[in-house]
């Protein structure tokens, strides 16, 4: 092997077209975020929109993605802002049409159907936006690069492409992109990597109710949760969505119990609803909703051996009102009150909120969260809460009682002390 083959590259020193300055000196003055008009979504962006920021808006097919875009393109263009809305997958037209619907139409808005990324480009020189809007990066192709629209090196171009431009004019950029069966963003997993925020809109297709998420945010946190519902006049914000996932009950009801749920920060007020029936089958039937099946198989199993609730001849259907979807360990106090109460048929205090992580020996965990939880609830006009012993938190205005164990929670609801009056009556007679 030659010398010349081990041989360092040559390099040369080039100089620099900007002087390192020290980061105190660096002016911030055009990175400050301006407000997008839609409260819920600022939330999650932390302030709203940074110059230079590109964003990254996935979801399911039919979700709202366009709609959510088109109504921040319309109010950011309503604050004076040339505002520039490239459609890739629908025509100009169409694009018109649901503006018109849902009161978008704006002089200051500008409107475009392209395909071709040179020619995106083209359009961004000519309008000059301050806000560009995109959809989809999956169906913009790159003249010249291999792949179909939508592949692994066509995405990247593309994505690319639009960063350095953002960059460059700090412009915002919003980017629509698909997802896979699976519900993640589809495409090479380097497009959540070349953008700074990762946004997810979710919502049930029998429900208008929509959550936005961040996965990602360099400029704000990644654990907020944006409330919006879906219509046919457009969308709009939901600022207090306390009421969206309880029902309304004239008294106390056996079989539901309420819990405040963290969605990211934010806690919703959150109805578990259960209901028990006797099973002729050698295997009862188990059916949720909304909740995780692990985890309420788990609770019935911790509520018979630990709790004395006689649950292996019965039905159990547990569920979520609304069509929340639950994943919260602080959730399963409350899931097994309701699925005791539906067992002994007797109802919880109306005014009383359960919060607490349940263990296999029974006892209550501490949850994450809990005074923002219980401020809330104390917001809404719960009178007590039950929550796991060593909790050390107080509220003013309500009773907080601590308890240990699940066996504890339904003693002090008087739910294992009316069953056991009931069974000592019955065994006398």
């Amino acid at each position: 092997m030659s010398e010349s083959a081990h041989a360092p590259r040559a390099t040369s020193i080039r100089t620099p077209q900007s002087t390192a300055t020290p980061i105190t000196a660096v002016p911030t003055d055009d990175a400050h975020a301006r407000p997008t008009g839609l409260t819920e979504l600022d939330r999650v962006l932390g302030s709203g929109l940074t110059p230079g920021a590109v964003i990254l808006l996935a979801g399911e097919p039919g979700v709202g993605k366009s709609t959510l875009l088109l109504a921040v393109a319309a109010r950011w263009a309503a604050s004076g802002r040339r505002t520039l809305y490239l459609s890739a997958e629908e025509s100009a037209a169409q694009v018109r049409l649901r503006a018109e619907r849902t009161g978008c139409l704006l002089d200051s808005l500008y409107l475009a159907a392209e395909t071709d990324l040179d020619t995106v480009l083209g359009q961004i020189e000519q309008v000059a936006p301050e806000l560009l809007v995109l959809d989809s990066v999956q169906t913009v192709q790159v003249p010249g690069t291999d792949g179909v629209p939508g592949g692994v090196s066509q995405v990247k171009e593309v994505t690319a492409a639009l960063v350095r431009v953002a960059k460059h004019r700090s412009m915002p950029v919003l980017l629509v992109g698909h997802v896979t069966k699976e519900g993640t963003v589809a495409g090479p997993r380097t497009l959540e990597h070349l953008v700074d925020v990762v946004l997810t809109f979710e919502g049930e297709s029998h429900s208008g109710f929509r959550m936005l998420r961040a996965s990602k945010n360099r400029f704000g946190p990644a654990d907020e949760v944006g409330c919006f519902e879906l219509t046919e006049g457009g969308i709009s914000q939901v600022e207090d969505p306390s009421g969206l996932f309880a029902s309304l009950h004239p008294e106390p009801t056996a079989g539901t119990c309420l819990t405040m749920s963290l969605a990211g920060r934010r806690p919703l007020l959150t109805e578990i609803q259960a209901l028990v029936a006797p099973s002729s089958a050698p295997v009862p039937r188990r059916i949720t909703h909304g909740l995780d099946a692990g985890r309420v198989a788990m609770i019935l199993a911790v509520l018979q051996r630990r709790a004395g609730v006689k649950l292996h001849t019965k039905e159990v259907y547990a569920s979520t009102v609304g069509g929340a979807k639950v994943t919260d360990p602080a959730a399963d106090l409350a899931t097994a009150i309701a699925i005791a109460t539906a067992a002994q048929d007797q109802a919880p205090p109306a005014s009383v909120i359960a919060l607490g992580e349940v263990g296999l020996s029974g006892e209550l965990r501490r949850v994450p969260g809990l005074a923002r939880r219980l401020a809330e609830a104390s917001r809404l006009g719960f009178e007590w809460a039950l929550v796991p012993a060593r909790s050390a938190v107080t509220v003013s205005g309500m009773r907080v009682v601590e308890v240990a164990t699940v066996s504890e929670a339904l003693q002090h609801l008087g739910i294992r002390r009316r069953a056991e009056a009931r069974l000592s009556v019955a065994e006398a007679g």
